[in-house]
C-alpha cells in the first residue's frame, strides 16, 4: 500500500473549543497552532460552559506535552503521529490584508496558514476550521481549508426518514399480532429489510394494518397500542411510536427528532409526568444559544431572570399539558405538588453540569445545539434508574460552528443505533396547527 503523503494542518480556535482532544486525530500529519489561537483560548478559560471547560482542558494537555522544541522543531504528538508546532513570529501577509484589511484574529490565522505554506511548499498546508466564512475567505486567496470532520455523521438523512412500512404482509400475521398482547417471536418473521432494536414500523395488507415494534428485550415483535399521557393523545403514527418508546422503562436513552411543531418536547414531558411516580425527579433542560449577538450579560436581572426567556418554550409545553387535564384533578394536583417539592424542574443546561443524575427522567430540549462532547458529558452523568430523552430538529441549528452532520444529537443517534437500551423516533407531521404545518413546509 502506498504511504499517504504528509500534510500540515493549521487549527482554528473553534476546532479546539469543539473538541479539546482534537490533537489525537491527525494521524502522522503535523499540526500547527498559530500563536493567536493561544491568545483566543486565554479568553475562554473562565466560565462554566462546555467551551470554557474545553479551553482549560486543551491548555492543560498542551502544558504536559510542551518542551523547548514546540516553538522551533516541533514536539512529537505520540507514536505514529506527527509533530505539534506553535507558529510564532507570523508576519502580516500582504495578499491577506489586501483583500481583508481588518486586523482581526481570523486574518492573522490566514497569514499563518500562508506563511507555513510558503515555508514548506512541498507539503500541502490546510486550514482546519468550523467557521464556514473563514473557509470561504481562505479559498478566496488560494489557501486550502477544511471542516473538522472527525465526529461528523456520514448520512444524517437516514435519521430524518419516515417510518418503515412493510406492505403486502400476510393477513394472518397482522391478525396474530392483534391477538397476541405479548408479541410474536422475531424469528417467525421474514422481513424484507432489517430492523434495529426498538425500531417502530407499520405492517400492512390491503386495508389491514398494525403498528409494531421490535422489542430486543423479549426478542419479539409487538403490537403498539395508542396511549394517552396527561391528556395528550398521539395524532399520528410517529407520535404513537414516540409514546411507545418513551413509556418503556427498559429504554434508558431516547431521541426524538423532527421539525418545529411535531410535538417532540410535549410528548417527552407528557410521558415523563405519566411516569413521575417511578422516578424521584423530572428535569427539563435546554442549552442557551444567545440570539442576535446578544450574550446573557446584556439582559437585565439576575441569572434566573436572564435565562427565563430561553426557558419559556418549556413552560409553554407545561401549560399545554395543564390545559388538557381537568383543573383541580389528580394530575393537575400532582404537577403542582411536583413543582412545589422541586421534583419537576426546568433549568438551563449549564446548571446541571457537574450533577449526578440519578433516579430521574432528564429531558434535554434543542439537543441539536450541543456538540458531541457535550452530549457525551451529559449521558455519562446518568446514574442508576435514570432515563434520558434528547429532542431536537437536525435542520434548525443555532450554533455557528455546528451543522446537521456535526451536532451532538446526530452523533448520538449514529453511535447508539443498534443498542438495546436506545430508541429513536423521527416525527414527520406537524400537529401544532394547520398554519404552522404549511409554514414549516413551504417557507
Amino acid at each position: 500500500m502506498a504511504r499517504k503523503k504528509k500534510k500540515n494542518f493549521v487549527l482554528d480556535t473553534n476546532v479546539i473549543l469543539h473538541d479539546f482532544r482534537c490533537l489525537d486525530n491527525f494521524e502522522e500529519n503535523d499540526v500547527y497552532l498559530p500563536i493567536v489561537v493561544l491568545e483566543e483560548l486565554d479568553k475562554f478559560k473562565k466560565g462554566n460552559d462546555q467551551i470554557n471547560y474545553n479551553a482549560r482542558e486543551f491548555l492543560r494537555q498542551l502544558d504536559v506535552i510542551t518542551d523547548d522544541n514546540l516553538f522551533t522543531n516541533g514536539t512529537p504528538l505520540g507514536s505514529g503521529m506527527g509533530n505539534l508546532f506553535v507558529a510564532t513570529g507570523i508576519k502580516d501577509q500582504e495578499r491577506v490584508y489586501a483583500m481583508f484589511p481588518e486586523r482581526i484574529p481570523d486574518h492573522r490565522i490566514l497569514s499563518a496558514v500562508m506563511e507555513i505554506s510558503e515555508r514548506d511548499p512541498k507539503t500541502k498546508t490546510i486550514l482546519v476550521t468550523k467557521d464556514i466564512n473563514l473557509r470561504m475567505k481562505a479559498r478566496a486567496i488560494g489557501l486550502s481549508a477544511e471542516d473538522y470532520i472527525n465526529d461528523k455523521v456520514a448520512d444524517v438523512f437516514l435519521f430524518e426518514k419516515q417510518h418503515t412500512t412493510f406492505s403486502n404482509m400476510d393477513s394472518a400475521v397482522i391478525d396474530a399480532l392483534y391477538a397476541s398482547p405479548d408479541g410474536i417471536p422475531f424469528d417467525e418473521f421474514d422481513l424484507v429489510t432489517p430492523v434495529n432494536p426498538n425500531e417502530c414500523f407499520i405492517m400492512k395488507n390491503g386495508r389491514k394494518s398494525v403498528l409494531a415494534r421490535y422489542n430486543p428485550f423479549t426478542n419479539k415483535i409487538c403490537r403498539i397500542e395508542k396511549q394517552t399521557c396527561y391528556g395528550i393523545q398521539p395524532r399520528n403514527a410517529e407520535q404513537t411510536f414516540a409514546f411507545e418508546v418513551l413509556m418503556d422503562p427498559d429504554i434508558k436513552l431516547a431521541a426524538l427528532t423532527g421539525k418545529a411543531g411535531t410535538g417532540k418536547t410535549l410528548l417527552a414531558l407528557a410521558s415523563a409526568l405519566k411516569q413521575s411516580e417511578d422516578y424521584n425527579q423530572v428535569l427539563l433542560a435546554r442549552p442557551i444559544v444567545a440570539l442576535g449577538n446578544k450574550e446573557l450579560g446584556f439582559l437585565p436581572g439576575d441569572e434566573k431572570q436572564k435565562i427565563a426567556p430561553y426557558m419559556q418554550p418549556l413552560f409553554d409545553n407545561l401549560a399545554v399539558i395543564k390545559s388538557h387535564i381537568p383543573y383541580g384533578g389528580a394530575e393537575s394536583r400532582n404537577i403542582e405538588q411536583m413543582q412545589t417539592e422541586k421534583r419537576l424542574e426546568i433549568e438551563a443546561l449549564a446548571y446541571i453540569r457537574g450533577r449526578s443524575l440519578s433516579e430521574m427522567i432528564c429531558i434535554i430540549d434543542e439537543a441539536q445545539n450541543l456538540t458531541p462532547h457535550e452530549i457525551k458529558t451529559i449521558i455519562t452523568r446518568a446514574g442508576e434508574g435514570t432515563k434520558m430523552i434528547f429532542a431536537g430538529d437536525l435542520q434548525q441549528i443555532d450554533s455557528p460552528y455546528l451543522d446537521a452532520q456535526s451536532n451532538g444529537l446526530a452523533y448520538m443517534i449514529d453511535k447508539m443505533t443498534g443498542q438495546d437500551l436506545f430508541a429513536h423516533v423521527n416525527l414527520v407531521k406537524g400537529e401544532r396547527s394547520k398554519l404552522s404545518e404549511i409554514a414549516s413546509t413551504l417557507l
